[in-house]
């Protein structure tokens, strides 16, 4: 019988675990914040609850360039435009 669990992941943001199913993944392409909600796009991935409140503390606490790995601050404006439009808020 195969094994049909869902993996977990943890968000930058609330630190709060949760299946990948529930977070958006996260990659950094050209020096900013990508989303990758196909969990596609290659290289190293931070998942984040699809919220403003989470991405505003992960933002906050610097989480982004720790999970990523990368000693630069990075832009946040194409995540802050995925995270606002999917949540139906106006930009």
């Amino acid at each position: 019988m195969a094994d049909t669990s869902i993996p977990v992941r943890t968000c930058v943001g609330c630190r709060r675990r949760a299946p990948v199913t529930e977070l958006l993944r996260v990659v950094v392409r050209d020096g900013g914040l990508t989303p990758d909600p196909r969990r596609r796009l290659p290289g190293r991935g931070a998942s984040l609850h699809p919220t403003a409140e989470c991405l505003q503390a992960a933002v906050r606490r610097r989480a982004f360039p720790r999970a990523l790995r990368r000693g630069a601050p990075l832009e946040t404006g194409p995540l802050e435009h995925h995270v606002h439009r999917s949540a139906g808020e106006q930009v």
